[in-house]
C-alpha cells in the first residue's frame, strides 16, 4: 500500500505540489510533499531537430503533448488525483523562443533552442559600432545568439507575412514557460499569456530595474511589443488549469531552470550561491535587491521575485566544458571506461604532477569570452601519467569555478559564504573536495538533488500558502554531504598562478581567418 492509500494519513498530509520541468532534452513532472521530498517522477524525451549546422529546434506541439503525458503519469505513480494537488509550478529551458497564432494555437515555426547560433550575424549587426555591450546597462546581457530577442527578430524576418500578422496582434511570443502556461490555462479558450521576471530577463528586451519591456530596445532589435507576454512575478497564481489531469488546480509559479535551482537550493541571502555541474556548469550568486552590472565577464539576471515583494537579483557565470571533459576522456581518448572511473584513477596519485588541462574546446566562456581560444594541456614532463591527467581534468572544473567566484567577488564586493552544488558531477567526491580547497569555502550537497523542480514547487507552494514563508523552505533543506577546505593557502596561490598561466596559453590560437 502506498502513502496515498493509507487511511491513517490525514487529508493535509496527502496534499502535494506538482512541478513541471520543460527541459532541453525532456519534459518531466515531479510531485513533492510538504517536506520537499519527491513522491513521484515521470519523464519523456522529445526530438532534437538540426536543420543546418549550428541550428537547433524543437517541435512545440510535441513538447505540449509530452507535458500532458508526464503530468498524468506522475499523478498516477503517486496514486493521487487533482484534488490532492494544491498548485502547479513551472520551470523551463531558458531563452528557447516560440511564436504561435493566438486564434488557432498553432506554432508558426519550430521553437528555436537556446543553443542555436543562427542569429550570430544579426547580433554583430545589432552591435554596430558599440559592440556586445550595446544593451547591457538596461538588460544585464551581452549581445549574443544565446538570448531570445534576436531569435524573435529572425523569425519575423524569415517566416513570410509574419511581421504583419505580429503587428496586427495575431501572434504571441513566449519562452517555454509561456507556452506551457498558455496551454495549461485553456490555450485558445482563454489561455493566460504571461512570463515571469526570470525568463523575461533572458530575452534582452526587459529593463532589469523597472521589470518592464523596454520599448527603445524592442524597437532597436525589431520586435513589435504586441507579441510580448505580460511580465509577472515568479510566485503568484497566473490562472487555473483547464481540462486534463490537473483541471482546476492553480498555476502558481514560473522560473527559468537555473534560477529555479537557486530557489530550490534556498539561496535566499546575499552571497549564497549554487552551482549546477552537468555537461557545462552554471553558477548563480544572490546579490540581493541590487542588479549589479558585471565588468568581469558575468551576466546580470533576475534571481526570483515572490509576489509583490522586491525582486532578488543574481550574477551568473557559465562554463562551457565540465562534465563534457570527463566524457571526452572516456569516449575520444579511451583513458577511462566509465565516468565514475575518473575519480579512482585521479586518487591513485597525490597531485597533478605539474600538469594543467584547460578545456577551451570551443573557446573560453566566463569570465573571458574568447572564441579564439582552444584547449591545452600545459606543464607536461615525462613524470606525468594518465592518472595525473585524470586529476588535471577534475581540477580544471574546480579552477574554472574559482575564476567565476573571483569574478563575482570583483563585481559585487560580496564574499562567497558557501557553495551549494547539484547536478551529475556532484557524485565525484574528489572533485567536490577540490572545489572547496580552491574556493577556500565549504561546498554542500543537498539530499534532494532535483533542485530545479523543487524550486518551481517551492515558489508555487508559497503562492497558495502551502508553505508560509522562505524560512519554512530553509527548514526543509537537508544536507547530504559537506566538504571543507584542507589546502595550504600558499600552495593554493601557487597552483592558481600556474592555472592562470595555462589559461593564457589557450588564447589567440585561432587568428581572424581561423
Amino acid at each position: 500500500m502506498s502513502d496515498a492509500q493509507d487511511p491513517a494519513l490525514t487529508t493535509e498530509s496527502r496534499e502535494y505540489i506538482a512541478a513541471i520541468d520543460q527541459g532541453t532534452t525532456s519534459s518531466r513532472c515531479i510531485v513533492f510533499d510538504r517536506d520537499g521530498r519527491i513522491v513521484s517522477v515521470e519523464q519523456k524525451e522529445h526530438e532534437q531537430i538540426f536543420p543546418k549546422p549550428g541550428w537547433v529546434e524543437h517541435d512545440a506541439k510535441e513538447i505540449w503533448t509530452n507535458v500532458q503525458e508526464v503530468v498524468a503519469g506522475a499523478l498516477a505513480k503517486a496514486e493521487i488525483t487533482r484534488e490532492h494537488v494544491k498548485a502547479i509550478g513551472i520551470t523551463n529551458q531558458r531563452e528557447t523562443t516560440l511564436l504561435w497564432d493566438r486564434t488557432t494555437g498553432e506554432p508558426v515555426h519550430n521553437a528555436i533552442v537556446w543553443q542555436d547560433t543562427r542569429t550570430d550575424a544579426l547580433c554583430r549587426e545589432l552591435g554596430r559600432n558599440v559592440g556586445q555591450d550595446r544593451f547591457r546597462r538596461e538588460t544585464g546581457l551581452p549581445l549574443a545568439s544565446y538570448f531570445a530577442g534576436p531569435k524573435i527578430r529572425w523569425l519575423l524576418d524569415n517566416v513570410e507575412g509574419l511581421r504583419e500578422r505580429a503587428e496586427r496582434g495575431e501572434i504571441l511570443f513566449g519562452t517555454m514557460d509561456s507556452w506551457v502556461i498558455w496551454n495549461l490555462t485553456g490555450g485558445t479558450e482563454g489561455g493566460v499569456h504571461v512570463t515571469d521576471v526570470t525568463n523575461a530577463s533572458r530575452t534582452m528586451l526587459m529593463n532589469l530595474r523597472t521589470l518592464r519591456w523596454e520599448e527603445r530596445i524592442c524597437s532597436s532589435i525589431g520586435v513589435p511589443m504586441e507579441l510580448l507576454p505580460e511580465i509577472r512575478s515568479s510566485s503568484e497564481v497566473y490562472g487555473h488549469a483547464k481540462g486534463g489531469a490537473l483541471d482546476g488546480v492553480p498555476v502558481a509559479s514560473a522560473l527559468g531552470d537555473q534560477q529555479a535551482a537557486l530557489f530550490g537550493q534556498t539561496c535566499f541571502s546575499v552571497g549564497e550561491a549554487k552551482s549546477t555541474y552537468g555537461t557545462g556548469t552554471f553558477l548563480l550568486m544572490n546579490t540581493g535587491h541590487e542588479a549589479i552590472n558585471s565588468y568581469a565577464g558575468l551576466v546580470t539576471t533576475v534571481g526570483y521575485r515572490i509576489g509583490d515583494q522586491q525582486p532578488v537579483y543574481a550574477l551568473e557565470g557559465s562554463i562551457a566544458i565540465t562534465g563534457a571533459l570527463v566524457q571526452w576522456m572516456r569516449d575520444q581518448m579511451g583513458l577511462i571506461h566509465s565516468a565514475a572511473e575518473i575519480e579512482t584513477l585521479a586518487r591513485s596519485v597525490e597531485d597533478n604532477g605539474g600538469a594543467y588541462f584547460v578545456p577551451a574546446f570551443s573557446g573560453l566562456f566566463a569570465p573571458y569570452w574568447r572564441s579564439d581560444a582552444r584547449g591545452v594541456i600545459a606543464g607536461l614532463t615525462r613524470y606525468v601519467t594518465k592518472a595525473h591527467i585524470a586529476r588535471a581534468v577534475l581540477e580544471a572544473t574546480a579552477w574554472q569555478t574559482r575564476e567565476i567566484v573571483d569574478a563575482m567577488r570583483k563585481d559585487s564586493g560580496v564574499e562567497l559564504t558557501s557553495l551549494k552544488v547539484d547536478g551529475g558531477m556532484t557524485s565525484n567526491n574528489l572533485l567536490m573536495q577540490k572545489i572547496s580547497d580552491f574556493l577556500d569555502a565549504p561546498v554542500v550537497r543537498p539530499m534532494v538533488s532535483e533542485t530545479t523542480c523543487l524550486g518551481a514547487a517551492y515558489a508555487a507552494g508559497l503562492a497558495v500558502g502551502f508553505w508560509s514563508n522562505v524560512e519554512d523552505l530553509r527548514a526543509n533543506w537537508r544536507r547530504a554531504a559537506e566538504w571543507t577546505p584542507e589546502m595550504d593557502p600558499a600552495e593554493r596561490d601557487r597552483e592558481y598562478q600556474f592555472w592562470l598561466k595555462a589559461v593564457q596559453r589557450t588564447m589567440g590560437w585561432l587568428d581572424e581567418e581561423g
